[in-house]
C-alpha cells in the first residue's frame, strides 16, 4: 500500500494514506530510526516500513505493508 510519511510543524510524524484519505500520527515504532520496522498509528493500524537510507528527507512516499491484527 502506498503511504506518505510526513513531519508536521510541531515535530509529529504522521502517515497519510491517500487511498483512504486518512492521516494519523505514529504512536510507536519497533526501530528508533522509524524505517525498516513496524510502526503503529494512533487508530491502531500497523505498517511494516521498508529500509531507507539514513538522512532521507520527509515527506517521503513509500510502499508499505499493512500488518493485520
Amino acid at each position: 500500500m502506498k503511504i506518505m510519511v510526513r513531519k508536521k510543524d510541531a515535530g509529529e510524524i504522521t502517515i497519510y494514506i491517500a487511498k483512504k484519505d486518512l492521516e494519523e500520527p505514529i504512536v510507536s515504532a519497533d526501530k528508533e530510526g522509524l524505517f525498516g520496522g513496524v510502526v503503529t498509528l494512533a487508530n491502531g493500524m500497523k505498517f511494516l516500513l521498508p529500509e531507507v537510507p539514513p538522512g532521507t528527507k520527509l515527506p517521503l512516499t513509500l510502499e508499505a505493508r499493512k500488518i493485520e491484527g
